[in-house]
Order: C-alpha cells, then structure tokens, then sequence
C-alpha cells in the first residue's frame, strides 16, 4: 500500500515518521494484496497554537482502495495516542468491510446451491 504524509503545524521527525510507517503498514494485512491501487493519505499536526491548557494534535487516515473509501480521524492531547487512535478506528472499519464483503459472497453461493437444489429436485419429481 502506497501512502502519503501531509504535516500541518509542526515538524516531522523521523521517529514520528518511523511510528506513523509501522502502524500504517499494520493495516496492509486487512486489505488485498492484489489491490495495486491502495493508497493511504495521512494528516497529521496541531490543530492550533492557541488552547488555554496544553497542545491538541490530530491524526487523519484516508484510504483508498478498489471498490471503497474510508476515513477516520482522532484529536488528542498527544500525537502518538491520536495516531494510535485512528490506526484502532481505520482497524475495526477495515474489518467491518471485509466481513461484510464475506457475507455477501457467501450469501450469494447460498442463494445459487439452493436455485441449483431446486432444479435437480424439479428432475426427480
């Protein structure tokens, strides 16, 4: 999977970097590997300077992959536990398709065994 990183607000240090890259790749097993054009667009800084009690940061993945868009996105105190957040959210909606697609493919082998039952059954009769 192909991904892209936009930075607004502050630096982008390599262990940032480095931590954003392990948790993004994390995501790689929920989606196909035949699927070439997955892209991954992630955001991540403060959202300003100006808070009265400490510094927001936020974390946004958008994902584009064959058939289907999703995106989440987290506001935190720290930037490591929003980027974990919206790794955990991008997780469970992954998931969530995919079990979807499962069942419609197994519904639809359901639907023709039973056509297929009933036109070997209409033979007997």
């Amino acid at each position: 999977m192909r991904s892209t990183t936009k930075v607004t607000g502050m630096e982008l240090t390599p262990a940032i970097s480095d931590y954003l890259d392990k948790k993004i790749t994390s995501l790689d097993k929920l989606i196909d590997k035949e699927d070439t054009s997955a892209l991954a667009k992630v955001e991540i800084g403060k959202t300003s300077n100006h808070h009265n009690q400490g510094e927001v940061f936020r974390a946004e993945i958008t994902l584009h992959i064959a058939g289907a868009d999703f995106r989440v996105e987290s506001e935190k105190d720290n930037l490591y536990a929003a980027i974990d957040a919206v790794r955990d959210q991008m997780h469970q909606e992954l998931q969530s398709y995919k079990r979807k697609k499962v069942s419609l493919v197994r519904r639809g082998g359901a639907k023709i065994k039973s056509v297929l039952k009933g036109l070997t059954n209409r033979g007997k009769e």
